[in-house]
């Protein structure tokens, strides 16, 4: 009876606080299959990690042929990137905070585990497998509900002291004034540029309440003024702080992504302009790229770090 052959494949997962997405990867980068489903917030830290494995443990039994060696993670949150434990969380990650995220998905799927903050795994995903491969240093930046940003350096990223590199929404910005920021804070870049940011600046603005940025986006499209300013508000306050990253660190590429930079044109275009303006003028030729892997990108990640575990 011959010896039924399999090939290798990792898992990889997102945790995001809305969505959770599971994926079968191949070394190379090839997603095999994926699978998603709500995260369950609210629920506490269990009902988070037991829908993970679920994907998991699904994916590895609809796809036949593999062996799945490893699980990568990619997940909100501060991560200790040592340990794989969750060091700090927002309220939308309902106990989040001190979950051994890494042991505990090791014992629910029996499978060893490697766990990143999402932003850091969106950024190895588009550094190995996206618009920034080939760069030896790349700064991602994600422009969302919140901002976060990540360094890779030689595919490997440089998550700080503490694990905390990366919180880019929460540097001063001269366009935030005295607003609040989420994390306590005041005048910070999330306060101005994310998209409640910038959604509570609409309205502060006109008086009228809107329920999230694409129908700001959609009132700047359908010509009000004070939609289109506010978007190039947004576009600006981010240009603004790369172009001061870029500075400091000097990448050999920038990669924007994230639920904000779908706003279009203008958008880009005014944070490019701030970019450079802001810039030295030996880094004028960095690059400044739409990331191109979208969701996916944060899994690939994931997966990369996965395979770098069995080695």
């Amino acid at each position: 009876m011959s010896e039924v052959r399999t090939f290798p494949v990792v898992a990889a997962l997102d945790i995001g606080g809305t969505k959770t997405a599971a994926a079968i990867v191949t070394r190379h980068g090839e997603i095999v299959d994926r699978l998603t489903a709500p995260t369950s917030g609210r629920a506490g830290a269990t009902a988070i990690l037991d829908t993970a494995a679920d994907l998991v443990a699904r994916l590895r039994a609809s796809v036949t042929g593999t062996h799945v060696r490893a699980v990568g993670v990619g997940s909100a949150g501060v991560i200790d990137h040592r340990t794989g434990r969750v060091l700090s969380a927002t309220d939308t990650l309902a106990g989040w905070a001190g979950t051994d995220l890494s042991g505990r998905l090791r014992d629910l799927l029996g499978l060893p585990v490697t766990v990143i903050n999402d932003v850091h795994a969106h950024a190895l995903g588009e550094a190995r497998h996206g618009v920034a491969a080939g760069h030896e240093t790349t700064l991602f930046v994600a422009v969302g509900t919140g901002i976060g940003a990540s360094f890779v350096i030689d595919g490997t990223v440089l998550a700080g002291a503490h694990s905390t590199a990366g919180h880019a929404g929460h540097q001063p910005s001269p366009y935030a004034g005295g607003l609040a920021c989420t994390c306590g804070g005041h005048g910070h870049l999330e306060a101005i540029a994310s998209g409640p940011g910038l959604t509570q600046e609409y309205s502060r603005r006109t008086g009228q309440r809107v329920d999230d940025l694409r129908a700001v986006a959609a009132r700047a499209a359908d010509g009000d003024a004070v939609a289109r300013e506010v978007i190039l508000l947004g576009g600006t306050a981010v240009g603004s702080a790369v172009g001061g990253l870029v500075n400091m660190l000097d990448p050999g590429a920038v990669v924007v992504g994230g639920g904000v930079a779908g706003l279009g044109g203008p958008w880009w275009q005014a944070l490019r302009d701030a970019v450079r303006r802001e810039t030295l003028p030996s880094l004028d030729d960095v690059p400044v790229l739409a990331s191109a892997l979208g969701s996916d990108a944060a899994l690939l990640g994931a997966a990369s770090l996965a395979w770098e575990g069995t080695a």
